[in-house]
Protein backbone atom coordinates (compact mmCIF):
# COMPACT_ATOMS: atom_id res chain seq x y z
CA UNK A 1 0.00 0.00 0.00
CA UNK A 2 1.11 3.46 -1.17
CA UNK A 3 0.18 6.50 1.08
CA UNK A 4 -3.03 7.84 -0.22
CA UNK A 5 -4.23 4.32 -1.20
CA UNK A 6 -6.63 3.30 1.79
CA UNK A 7 -8.80 6.00 4.03
CA UNK A 8 -10.21 5.90 7.44
CA UNK A 9 -13.89 7.40 8.31
CA UNK A 10 -14.23 8.84 11.13
CA UNK A 11 -18.11 9.60 12.65
CA UNK A 12 -18.35 11.88 15.70
CA UNK A 13 -20.86 10.44 17.93
CA UNK A 14 -21.07 13.46 20.36
CA UNK A 15 -19.90 17.17 20.14
CA UNK A 16 -16.33 18.67 20.08
CA UNK A 17 -14.89 15.69 18.99
CA UNK A 18 -11.02 16.25 17.17
CA UNK A 19 -9.16 14.79 14.71
CA UNK A 20 -5.34 15.74 14.66
CA UNK A 21 -3.21 14.88 11.70
CA UNK A 22 0.30 14.52 12.83
CA UNK A 23 3.24 15.06 10.21
CA UNK A 24 6.32 12.68 8.94
CA UNK A 25 9.69 13.41 9.38
CA UNK A 26 12.10 13.95 12.10
CA UNK A 27 10.05 16.16 14.43
CA UNK A 28 6.24 14.72 15.24
CA UNK A 29 3.83 17.99 15.12
CA UNK A 30 0.22 18.59 14.23
CA UNK A 31 -0.10 19.93 11.40
CA UNK A 32 -4.09 20.26 11.12
CA UNK A 33 -7.22 20.19 13.26
CA UNK A 34 -10.47 19.41 12.59
CA UNK A 35 -13.66 19.61 15.43
CA UNK A 36 -16.74 17.60 14.56
CA UNK A 37 -20.28 17.85 15.91
CA UNK A 38 -21.99 14.49 16.87
CA UNK A 39 -23.39 12.85 13.42
CA UNK A 40 -20.56 14.46 11.16
CA UNK A 41 -18.62 12.41 9.20
CA UNK A 42 -14.64 13.03 8.06
CA UNK A 43 -13.15 11.00 5.35
CA UNK A 44 -9.30 11.23 5.43
CA UNK A 45 -6.12 9.47 4.52
CA UNK A 46 -1.93 9.26 4.79
CA UNK A 47 -0.33 11.16 2.89
CA UNK A 48 3.27 11.83 2.52
CA UNK A 49 2.98 15.28 5.56
CA UNK A 50 0.51 12.59 7.61
CA UNK A 51 1.99 9.60 9.35
CA UNK A 52 -0.33 9.47 12.34
CA UNK A 53 -4.19 10.63 12.72
CA UNK A 54 -5.36 11.63 17.03
CA UNK A 55 -8.96 11.15 17.41
CA UNK A 56 -9.90 12.62 20.80
CA UNK A 57 -13.69 12.03 22.03
CA UNK A 58 -16.17 10.00 21.49
CA UNK A 59 -16.42 8.33 17.71
CA UNK A 60 -16.59 5.71 15.41
CA UNK A 61 -13.67 5.09 13.12
CA UNK A 62 -13.31 2.79 10.29
CA UNK A 63 -10.50 1.19 8.49
CA UNK A 64 -9.41 -1.47 5.98
CA UNK A 65 -8.91 -3.36 9.04
CA UNK A 66 -11.81 -3.10 10.99
CA UNK A 67 -14.06 -0.65 13.24
CA UNK A 68 -12.94 1.05 16.51
CA UNK A 69 -14.57 3.67 19.00
CA UNK A 70 -12.42 6.00 19.88
CA UNK A 71 -13.09 8.09 23.53
CA UNK A 72 -15.40 5.26 25.46
CA UNK A 73 -14.38 3.78 28.66
CA UNK A 74 -15.30 0.03 27.90
CA UNK A 75 -12.65 -2.58 29.45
Amino acid sequence: MQNGDDFIVIRAEEDGVNVMGLTRGKDTRFHHLEKLDGGEVLIAQFTEHTSAIKVRGNAIIQTSYGEMKAGSKED
